[in-house]
């Protein structure tokens, strides 16, 4: 069954293939005459490719010619010539699909293609990479072949005024980071004016690095913050008391899941430290969030490995490229957590304004397509997610890399002297090495170890990362040994310098497996780009961080069985079968987190839209009034359920409390029976009531000051209970945990009550909007009366 899978796979694989390359041939036959244009005649043929569009032509129609005409200009403008392959992995763009194309192939040439193609439609293509450093420089160069052909290319970063990003938008193509366009789209939703927005609706984006952006980022959420006051010795006595806790005591840790929650014993020691009688009281749920989050700094949480001191600040490591997230910082008091416990100046709390997962803000676009070097183990995922397809896109030369088999050492101490000990005889000789590490951590103690033997190198990680391009970029000279923490440096190639190829080309080292096999691929496909000789080796030990994580238990079992020969590399296979298990779990349990992440977000991201889409129509709509009387009825049914509802019996009714709340959203001179009898009569007569009030409002439609003060009401109104409700749904996530200890599914319980909450939310945003609304008009009304 599995050999048929995996046939069918490879002939679907095959079939797209060769699809591809009928096209190409068609590109191949068009150079020929597209290379005696004149300059100006290739550029006309973006003005003829429009027209064609127009006049119901398809892009599949003119997609051949459009790829050589790009062909052409690139190797006017850059004296670059397109490869079959780069057209291959542009077709697949095209369709909405990942090209998997290894280092070295020209991943930056291939999106040309595509951008230029879908920018046709007039409707903007973004193109996403991984930093603004690969933003600006692609910007730069295929910038030049776009505006050759008359297109305007915008770059989108951080830190850009409001026009300069609308201009950078309005472009046919727009470069930029992958987060700061889910930023903007969260910026545009919290703007007073229709003005102020910077982004046009989503047509077409091709993401760089598609598996970095999609999968290794996914798991953190794209946060807007705003700050809030909190006293700085609430942070530092919670760090204290999290410092007393003892695991399995106090509280549980579980290193696979990298999930922490405090025991009865733990929340019994909160309450004497702090005096109070029941911590889960809504009046303490405050302080229990930050002993939490104390708890979570101290134990979840390493220095020189998630985050590092410096000049006095924690700053975040991204745990997937090892550079400083510049300007990011933990949400809802986990980062002034951080810096209690390291007893750093404590910053202002971030308290969430704005929130969306990576996943969904991409899931917005109608087309996504994307490029890598290592997507194919992730298919599944890519496919579940945005019905994307990987296709494995032949190399233009056939790879000669030598991809040797890992090596197994039983302690970290024997496996770092084993690395050290291989750089050495390889320097010896010249031949360049880049030796990978998993953490800032990691990179120091090898560093160590290469110090002890004399061996001089250049150490890449987020504390240097100022020179990370030009380290990485001369990674591949004679004599060169490079230290880096996982892929930093990526998207920038790494050439052989002289007389290296008849060493053998760069080694690539790595110190641990990573918990993925396609990291490890990264890794891997930093040497042999091209056709180039290169050479790879990964040496792990048993007291690697993945393997004691997810695989302690087997491993107590064996150790004593461990095997090893005269250079302590071990022998036994079960054992290099079980780190293979081994990772597969940390796969599968990642894969995991995200799905939840995603799952948790899907909730939020419903209840997002409804909320976006009313303050869309309340900026957009030049009757703002109206939208507001709906709410008006609805506050009033409200109040009739709330105070006279039907389950009790008239005499049990609070009528009086009825009229007073009433009296804050409709003229006071509603009359109410005292010999009403039921509850459906009640909301009738309550309901006549605000249907003649709204009649009444409907006579200032014209009046543009109550529309701006009706749109001002709403949009304020909206933002500061959405504001209020991503807190309550923060609260909510945090307890679900404690709650997944009982019978209950915690996801079935979040679902429930987090409809509950935006129901409560939603209904009181209404009421709040009609109060200020009939104080807004309750002049108008009363002159109108006088009158």
């Amino acid at each position: 069954m599995l050999r048929s899978l995996k046939k069918l796979i490879g002939d679907e694989q095959q079939r797209k293939i060769k699809k591809y390359q009928k096209v190409v041939d068609q590109i191949n036959q068009l150079e020929s005459d597209i290379e005696k244009l004149s300059d100006d005649q290739l550029r006309e043929k973006t003005s003829y490719f429009k027209d064609q569009l127009v006049a119901g032509k398809s892009l599949k129609d003119i997609t051949a010619e459009a790829f050589a005409v790009v062909r052409e200009a690139s190797k006017r403008v850059l004296g670059l010539r397109h490869y079959d392959s780069q057209l291959i992995g542009g077709l697949v763009l095209t369709e909405g699909d990942i090209s998997e194309m290894p280092t070295g192939e020209g991943k930056t040439l291939v999106a040309s293609l595509p951008s230029y193609l879908r920018a046709l439609e007039g409707k903007g293509v973004h193109v996403i990479t991984v930093n603004e450093y690969l933003a600006s420089r692609d910007r730069d160069l295929i910038g030049k072949v776009h505006e050759f052909l008359g297109l305007t290319v915008g770059l989108n970063i951080s830190n850009m005024q409001s026009a300069e990003k609308q201009a950078a938008y309005n472009a046919d193509i727009t470069y930029g980071v992958g987060n700061e366009f889910g930023f903007d789209f969260l910026r545009d939703n919290m703007v007073y004016n229709v003005s102020q927005r910077v982004q046009r609706p989503y047509h077409f984006a091709i993401i760089d690095e598609i598996d970095s952006v999609l999968i290794d980022e996914a798991k953190t959420p794209l946060i807007i913050a705003g700050k809030t006051q909190v006293s700085p010795n609430l942070y530092y006595i919670c760090a204290k008391i999290a410092r007393s806790f003892k695991e399995n005591e106090d509280y549980l840790y579980d290193r696979l899941t990298k999930s922490t929650n405090l025991t009865d014993d733990g929340i019994t020691k909160i309450e004497r430290a702090f005096g109070v009688d029941n911590l889960y009281d809504l009046e303490h749920q405050t302080l229990y969030h930050f002993v939490l989050q104390a708890l979570r700094a101290r134990v979840m949480f390493q220095r020189d490995v998630d985050y590092i001191i410096k000049e006095g600040e924690v700053q975040l490591v991204d745990m997937f490229t090892g550079r400083i997230m510049e300007g990011r910082t933990f949400s809802d008091g986990l980062h002034q957590a951080l810096e209690a416990k390291e007893g750093v100046t404590i910053t202002e709390e971030n308290k969430q304004q704005a929130v969306v997962t990576v996943q969904n803000y991409f899931r917005m676009y109608p087309l996504l397509s994307g490029m890598t070097g290592t997507a194919k183990t992730e298919e599944k995922e890519f496919q579940m997610l945005y019905g994307m397809d990987v296709v494995q896109v032949p190399t233009n030369k056939p790879r000669i890399r030598v991809d040797r088999n890992d090596l197994i050492f039983k302690t970290a101490d024997e496996k770092y002297k084993a690395v050290a000990n291989e750089v050495k005889a390889r320097y010896a000789k010249g031949q360049p090495v880049l030796i990978g590490t998993t953490s800032i951590i990691q990179s120091e103690t090898m560093a160590t170890y290469l110090d002890e033997i004399g061996v001089p190198y250049e150490l890449l990680n987020a504390k240097s990362v100022e020179n990370e391009v030009k380290y990485i970029s001369l990674a591949g000279q004679k004599g060169q040994v490079t230290i880096a923490t996982n892929m930093a440096g990526r998207g920038t190639d790494i050439m052989l310098g002289d007389g290296v190829a008849e060493l053998g080309g760069l080694l690539v080292l790595g110190t641990e497996r990573h918990e993925s096999r396609r990291i490890d691929n990264q890794l891997k496909g930093r040497s042999g780009r091209q056709g180039d000789p290169g050479e790879t080796q990964i040496m792990i030990s048993l007291e690697d961080d993945m393997i004691q994580r997810f695989g302690e238990e087997e491993l107590e079992k064996l150790f004593t069985e461990v095997k090893t020969n005269e250079h302590g590399v071990v022998t036994n296979t079960e054992l290099y079968e079980l780190v293979d298990r081994i990772q597969k779990r940390s796969e599968d349990q990642n894969y995991a987190a995200r799905e939840y992440t995603l799952k948790l977000d899907d909730i939020v991201n419903e209840q997002r839209n409804v909320i976006y889409n009313l303050r869309n129509r309340t900026l957009e709509q030049e009757d703002a009034l109206s939208l507001l009387f709906p709410m008006v009825k609805e506050s009033a049914e409200t109040f009739v359920d709330q105070y006279c509802p039907k389950e009790l019996l008239p005499e049990e009714w609070n009528v009086q409390e009825l009229k007073q709340r009433l009296g804050y959203i409709l003229p006071s001179d509603i009359q109410i029976s005292t010999d009403v009898e039921d509850s459906k009569e009640m909301k009738q007569i309550v309901l006549a009531a605000a249907d003649d009030y709204v009649k009444r409002l409907e006579e200032f439609i014209e009046n543009s000051d109550l529309q701006d003060r009706s749109r001002r009401i709403l949009l304020m109104t909206i933002d500061f209970h959405w504001l209020g409700h991503l807190e309550e749904m923060n609260r909510l996530k945090e307890g679900i945990g404690l709650r997944g200890y009982s019978q209950e599914d915690p996801m079935r319980i979040y679902t429930r009550e987090s409809y509950e909450l935006f129901t409560m939310m939603y209904k009181s945003l209404q009421r709040e909007a009609s109060i200020h609304l009939y104080k807004a008009t309750r002049n108008l009304l009363e002159q109108e009366e006088e009158a």
